[in-house]
């Protein structure tokens, strides 16, 4: 693809962004508003998360040809409610998570609720913000979020690395694990350093493949401290990346 021709997509792809996200998220919020009476609040939260993934599969849409999004086939379907946990490359992993089955809810950096509409639609879905709860609250919002059958999806890198090798992971996502018994799902982001590099607000030509591995509950961590079992998961994620990617 010639440069122009990827100039010419990128502006494309971003007067599409915000003339969509401008006329869609309204109307997306319009719904959920008009649905409220019909319906417990616990419901109201199901279909808010429900219109999110919505607004993250159309934005995924948005950047084909240069962004496109491919998930592969399961070894087996994920356990619902899961906490998946995922490598963190590139801003447009978030918009990737809409692919995963199950209602969910992302645990995010503070800046996420800053965009302006964006982040008001992020904060009444629940979306939970590391940087702003407490260690306890946190835990606490999570097991009630996994005891309503919601996911939890998470990056617990923190940021995103600038290399195919992942950075360390935090461990908070680990101690709800351990706390709630909820089975724990990796999730293999190949790719997508390349569609958006970090620190570049451009999309390139390429493919993001997302493979979910096999789940790891209670029966196989059970025992384990946060770091034993958040380097486990890791380890899963880091070995199967290696498969995908193999050394040029």
């Amino acid at each position: 693809m010639t440069l122009l021709r990827t100039i010419y997509l990128n502006l494309s792809f971003y007067f599409l962004f915000f003339a969509v996200s401008a006329v869609l998220i309204p109307v997306l919020i319009l719904i959920g508003v008009s649905l409220l009476p019909f319906g417990s609040w616990r419901k109201t939260m199901a279909r808010t998360r429900f219109l999110v993934k919505v607004y993250g599969r159309v934005m995924t849409m948005l950047g084909e040809p240069l962004l496109r999004v491919r998930r592969e086939k399961p070894a087996v379907l994920p356990p619902l409610p899961c906490i998946y946990i995922s490598n963190h490359r590139s801003a447009v992993d978030a918009f990737t998570m809409s692919h995963l089955p199950g209602e969910g809810v992302q645990v995010v950096n503070l800046w996420p609720f800053k965009i302006p509409v964006i982040g008001f639609f992020a904060k009444f879905a629940g979306y939970l913000s590391i940087r702003e709860l407490a260690p306890d609250e946190f835990i606490r919002r999570g097991e009630k979020l996994l005891k309503e059958g919601v996911c939890i999806v998470a990056f617990p890198e923190g940021t995103r690395s600038l290399t195919r090798e992942m950075g360390p992971f935090h461990g908070s996502l680990f101690r709800l694990a351990l706390q709630t018994g909820a089975p724990i799902v990796p999730v293999c982001l190949a790719g997508a350093e390349k569609v958006m590099p970090k620190g570049s607000p451009f999309l390139f030509p390429g493919l993001i493949r997302m493979r979910t591995l096999e789940p790891i509950g209670p029966e196989t961590y059970e025992g384990m401290t946060p770091f034993k079992l958040k380097n486990l998961v890791r380890d899963r994620i880091a070995a199967e990346l290696d498969e995908m990617e193999p050394a040029a």
